[in-house]
């Protein structure tokens, strides 16, 4: 009787993201790669070169050379592999960076700098966590970013009026200082 687990050739992955170090999401069968799932992924590999802007809502996994802009909604992670070069501002809920990027770095929940991974720029993230061997040069801003940007907003308008108060000059009285003196006298 033949079995499923008869068919695999022994020495292949069975699994070609995993092998590569980057985990489909949970709950995608592997052996469906047109599956119907809003959490698919993406791949630019090795080999590949973009300049431009590259947008999505799918998780992306990123291991050639992109330069520009890459803008992830939704609750969508962006993996920057071992061999990628990244040369653009990253904007994504969740990145990881195990290999090299420059520019400005807004991870809206979490971001993941691995041991081989070297980011050259501003960062912005919720949470931020750093393994040993990674680099990090440049400004870095982690915490809670909606409360940054309000607070940011609260002392840009208590600066504003401050500054409106004192441009603020007083109309001279009509009456004159001196007394009750008339033109006519």
């Amino acid at each position: 009787m033949w079995k499923k687990d008869d068919a695999k050739i022994p020495g292949i992955a069975e699994n070609s993201a995993a092998a590569s170090g980057f985990a489909r999401p949970l709950g995608l069968d592997s052996s469906n790669s047109f599956s119907d799932s809003p959490r698919a992924s993406a791949s630019i590999s090795q080999g590949i070169r973009i300049k431009g802007e590259v947008t999505g809502t799918e998780d992306l996994f990123v291991d050639g050379y992109v330069e520009g802009k890459l803008n992830l909604t939704a609750d969508s992670c962006l993996t920057v592999g071992p061999n990628g070069n990244v040369k653009a501002d990253l904007v994504a809920r969740e990145i990881v960076v195990r290999g090299k990027v420059e520019g400005k770095v807004i991870a809206r929940d979490k971001l993941q700098i691995g041991s081989t991974g070297e980011i050259n720029g501003e960062v912005q993230t919720g949470r931020l966590a750093i393994e040993d061997g990674a680099t990090l040069r440049g400004k870095v801003e982690a915490g809670k970013l909606e409360m940054s940007k309000s607070a940011e907003t609260k002392t840009a308008a208590v600066a504003a009026a401050a500054a409106a108060a004192a441009t603020t000059t007083t109309k001279p009285s009509a009456q004159p200082a001196f007394g009750s003196e008339t033109a006519a006298d």
